[in-house]
């Protein structure tokens, strides 16, 4: 999901002018957690890997290694220092430490899941490295969903910049991705609200009986 202070042009010319180093670069800091267009960046290497600037094999060995680096720095990001970051945030925006405990939890029960889908999900993909740490996931199973996951995703969003964006122009194929991403986020916000909903409101209707 790009950010929108950032053209699709200057994406373009810094792809160029860094080649791989940018596709690297770009998505192993937006797994980190820095909300950088990785996929955008990633989405115009496998642009110009098919129209002959770039090597198609090197843009997908640069999204898939940025993006296992940048979720295992997010990770540990996590592991140290996440859980009492995500309270002090709870505050300002008057989540309880309940209420964020019950995302945890959420999370914690379908981590696997989160860490090897997510890169397909906007903000998730940001946020899912931080996320496995906060909930203590186990490293080696992180590890292997997260290789596996970024394998996948890269594998997708290069080959499908590569193949399609010979007919199909380049920011219309990034909209459709961002498109894409953001219905996914809608669905996963749903999923995990609504049980916490109708969970709340029952002890409510608790409360007054």
């Amino acid at each position: 999901m790009s950010l929108e202070f950032v053209s699709l042009e200057t994406i373009q010319e810094i792809a160029r002018q860094y080649g791989y180093w940018a596709v690297f670069l770009g998505i192993s800091l937006e797994n980190a957690g820095i909300p950088l267009p990785g996929e955008t960046i990633t989405l115009v290497g496998g642009f110009l890997a098919g129209s002959g600037e770039l090597n198609y094999w090197f843009v997908l060995a640069s999204a898939i290694g940025g993006a296992v680096l940048g979720d295992n720095c997010g990770y540990w990001l996590g592991k140290w220092g996440g859980w009492p970051l995500m309270l002090r945030l709870g505050k300002i925006f008057r989540f309880s430490e309940e209420q964020l405990q019950q995302v945890r939890t959420q999370f914690i029960d379908n981590a696997a899941k989160a860490v090897f889908l997510g890169r397909f999900v906007a903000l998730l993909r940001i946020f899912a490295g931080p996320m496995a740490g906060i909930a203590q996931m186990p490293y080696g199973q992180f590890l292997l969903c997260n290789t596996a996951g970024a394998t996948i995703w890269a594998a997708v969003m290069v080959s499908l910049a590569f193949f399609v964006g010979r007919i199909v122009p380049l920011d219309q194929l990034v909209t459709w991705v961002a498109q894409f991403a953001v219905v996914a986020l809608i669905l996963v916000v749903a999923w995990i609200a609504v049980p916490i909903w109708l969970e709340s409101r029952a002890k409510r209707l608790e409360t007054r009986d």
